[in-house]
């Protein structure tokens, strides 16, 4: 028990290590990118919030590498002082050693999907809402609810919300539209709905629209307008709209279920939702593998100088692993694949792979 304590120390130590080291990084590498697209017309603390925002979702995303190159730290300093060895000679099989790193990695995605991803969504999407900002001078946003959809969006003029009853699946297409726009620092001053609207460029295109000047003191109906095809004009865009309410990293693992329910009864495509709720279950177990692939190179003694070799194999099939992982997924996203199988399917046979490797390289 004591040495299964002192291995998931050790591993827990250089893990934060890496952790650190890669935050650092990345970091820094996002804030000299933030600084190159926004240049003189955000200030130098916002641009830094901007980065510190992003840091936690590619800490997130990068979490399988961290991991195992945490593991290939901790397996070479292991062997480099032949702890493994005496452990084997004490009747400890290779696997038995294992079984703590391994048990920190599955800890650790757990926590990573219960606790740290509802913060990495919670920071995408206000990262997400700054950068529109600083770039339109206006949010631009899209909510789905259970009466229906609503976007928003910004402009030099004001604001304009718009709520839908349905939609087609990437919501180019409105049915049973209401558009209100909003003065700068007032009150609403328009009303539009329309049997339907189109997202052309920099305009939407509405059919058999009524419009409704609000104007303090007059009767709305007096003065309102039947219009048999009217333009309104946009800042949104089909990508952003895709963008706004398509990236499931947005949205906190536990509200993701019904989300799902929400695009379904909207009428939009869930196949990406629901691959990456699956995707993430599938997280610790994918962590695991890493572990078990790091090791399966690294915790042999080796005294012929192949400790180089060794690491370079290590990672060459760490990040193939982890590049299938997220092939698999683009193929589900695509419906090429069934989301299940996409999500679970790549890290069961990575702990299949490595497991392979340990017992054919440590038992065998």
């Amino acid at each position: 028990m004591m040495l299964h304590f002192y291995f998931a120390q050790r591993f827990s130590t250089t893990l934060a290590a890496v952790f650190g080291m890669f935050f650092c990084f990345l970091a820094m590498l996002d804030l000299i990118e933030q600084l190159r697209r926004f240049g003189r017309d955000v200030a130098f603390q916002d641009v830094l919030w901007l980065s510190l925002l992003n840091a936690p979702s590619a800490l997130y995303t990068m979490l399988p590498l961290i991991v195992i190159l945490a593991a290939i730290l901790l397996f070479m300093s292991l062997s480099r002082s032949s702890e493994l060895i005496v452990a084997r000679a004490s009747g400890r099989s290779a696997v038995y050693s294992l079984m703590a790193p391994v048990l920190v990695a599955f800890t650790l995605g757990i926590f990573a999907v219960a606790i740290c991803n509802p913060i990495v969504a919670t920071t995408s999407k206000r990262s997400q809402e700054l950068r529109e900002t600083y770039r339109n001078n206006g949010v631009s946003t899209v909510s789905i609810r259970g009466e229906g959809l609503w976007l928003r969006q910004g402009g030099e003029t004001g604001q304009t919300v718009i709520r839908a009853s349905r939609a087609n699946s990437d919501a180019t297409i409105l049915y049973d539209v209401n558009f209100i726009t909003y003065a700068h620092d007032k009150g609403p001053i328009r009303r539009v709905h329309a049997e339907n609207a189109r997202l052309e460029k920099g305009a939407w295109v509405l059919e058999n629209a009524k419009s409704w000047a609000l104007i303090r003191g007059q009767n709305p109906e007096e003065q309102s307008v039947h219009f048999d095809r009217l333009q309104v004009p946009s800042t949104l865009t089909q990508d952003s709209i895709r963008d706004s309410f398509g990236k499931p990293s947005t949205v906190s693992i536990w509200e993701l279920p019904g989300f799902i329910d929400q695009l379904n009864q909207a009428g939009f495509s869930s196949r990406r939702h629901t691959v990456w709720f699956h995707m993430e279950l599938a997280r610790p177990l994918f962590l695991m593998a890493m572990v078990l692939v790091g090791a399966a190179f690294t915790m042999r003694h080796n005294r012929h100088g192949r400790t180089g070799l060794a690491v370079l194999m290590a990672i060459l099939i760490g990040f193939g692993l982890y590049y299938i992982r997220n092939l698999a997924q683009i193929l589900g996203d695509n419906g090429q694949l069934d989301p299940v199988l996409a999500a679970w399917a790549p890290p069961f046979a990575s702990v299949f792979l490595a497991f392979g490797l340990i017992l054919h390289m440590e038992d065998g």
